[in-house]
Parts: structure tokens; C-alpha cells; sequence
């Protein structure tokens, strides 16, 4: 029963629309790679970013500019590697409804696209071989598209059981080994149950929280805009 509350209350949460309300902050916002940054100039002919994911990259409760993708665009630019931004970060989503929307994303001919994706279903105890094949589907849709694609891998906590949490932490190396999409095993480290980086619903990143996830995935993403 304790496992069924939850998944009802973490889905709920997920679903929210957001409200740009401030940040609960349990972590300082004035880190670098937060809004106290100014944009950074973006030249027209620099390589273009789609951020395929859920509330997570949409940066629910913040301003969109404190959210991870824009963070790695500050961070990225400072580097050398500037890019264009696209986030088609929606609150709720699942691979379902991202696959559903992935053709609409790819008209926009981004050089690659960042898929963060998966949690949702996970909350809501979607079957693994269903998230698999939505996620492989929207990487090779990426890739004959014409773009680059890098899988952001996700994880569950323990209370989902050791069955279904082992199958759905391995799906996502299983589809980038198939795919050849370029990966990152755990993108929610140091965010994912960890209070101080957490909002005080316990599951969207504060500020903080979304500079660590840009440094997780930072490496990964660079070398895609440098090759």
C-alpha cells in the first residue's frame, strides 16, 4: 500500500504544470550557472540543442534560465562550445508522449538532441519492455533525422522493488548500446534523493540541483558539439 501512495503522490508531482513560483531552496541559488549569470551571446550559425524530457529539464517551479539545459548552454559557451537552445522539456511527460512529439522536435533540424526521459514511467509502473522500445524508437527517429542522440540515463529508488528498479536501471545502457547513442549512466547523481538538492516536494532540483545535473551531463554533451 505504502508503494501504491507513493507512486500516486510522485506522479502527481510530475504532472504539475509550471508556476514559476521561487525556489524552496534548501541550497543557495547565487551558484555559478544560476540566473545571477547573465545569457550568453549565441552566435546564429552555432549548433543547435533540443532537450527532449519531462518537468525535470523544463525546470519546473523555476525560471527556465535556472533549468539544467539552460545551465549547459551558460557553461558550454564559457568553454567555447556555444549552442542554440531548444527545451521541449514537459512537465509529465513519459517516452510515450515524447515519442508522440519527437517528429515535431526534429522540424526544427537540431544537431542533437538530449533525450531525459523515463521517470514518469517508472512512477507509474509502466512496463520496462514498453519504456525500452519508446526510448530506442525516439533515438533512431534522432538519428535518421540526421541528428546526434544522448540518452540520459535515469534511476528509481529502492521501494519500486529490486526486480522492476534492476530492469528499468539497465534498460537505458541496453538501448544506447543497440542505438550507439551516446551516454550517461547516471544523471541524476547527487540530485536524486538528496534533500539539500531537491525542492521541498522532494523531487524537482532546486537551482543548485540543476547545476549539478548540467556538470553530470556537461562531458558528455561537449564532446557531441565537438565532434
Amino acid at each position: 500500500m505504502r508503494v501504491l501512495v507513493l507512486l500516486a503522490l510522485l506522479a502527481a508531482a510530475c504532472a504539475e504544470k509550471p508556476d514559476n513560483t521561487p525556489s524552496d531552496g534548501a541550497m543557495p541559488a547565487q551558484v555559478a550557472g544560476t540566473k545571477a549569470e547573465p545569457a550568453p551571446e549565441i552566435p546564429t550559425d552555432a549548433p543547435t540543442v533540443a532537450f527532449l524530457g519531462d518537468s525535470v529539464a523544463a525546470g519546473l517551479h523555476l525560471a527556465k534560465d535556472e533549468a539544467y539545459p539552460a545551465v549547459l548552454q551558460r557553461a558550454l559557451a564559457t568553454k567555447g562550445l556555444p549552442f542554440n537552445l531548444i527545451n521541449a522539456g514537459v512537465s509529465g511527460s513519459t517516452t510515450a508522449a515524447a515519442l508522440a512529439r519527437v517528429d515535431w522536435i526534429l522540424k526544427q533540424e537540431p544537431d542533437i538532441v538530449v533525450i531525459q526521459l523515463g521517470a514518469n514511467d517508472g512512477f507509474r509502473g509502466v512496463k520496462l519492455a514498453s519504456i525500452e522500445s519508446n526510448l530506442e524508437k525516439i533515438v533512431m527517429r534522432v538519428q535518421k533525422a540526421g541528428a546526434k542522440a544522448l540518452l540520459l540515463g535515469m534511476n528509481l529508488p529502492p521501494n519500486y522493488g529490486p526486480e522492476y528498479q534492476a530492469g528499468f536501471d539497465a534498460l537505458f545502457k541496453k538501448v544506447a548500446k543497440r542505438t550507439g547513442a551516446r551516454f550517461v549512466p547516471r544523471f541524476m547523481e547527487g540530485v536524486g534523493g538528496n534533500p539539500e538538492a531537491n525542492l521541498k516536494d522532494g523531487i524537482h532540483p532546486t537551482p543548485a540541483g540543476h547545476v549539478r545535473l548540467a556538470q553530470n551531463a556537461e562531458e558528455a554533451l561537449a564532446a557531441l558539439l565537438r565532434g
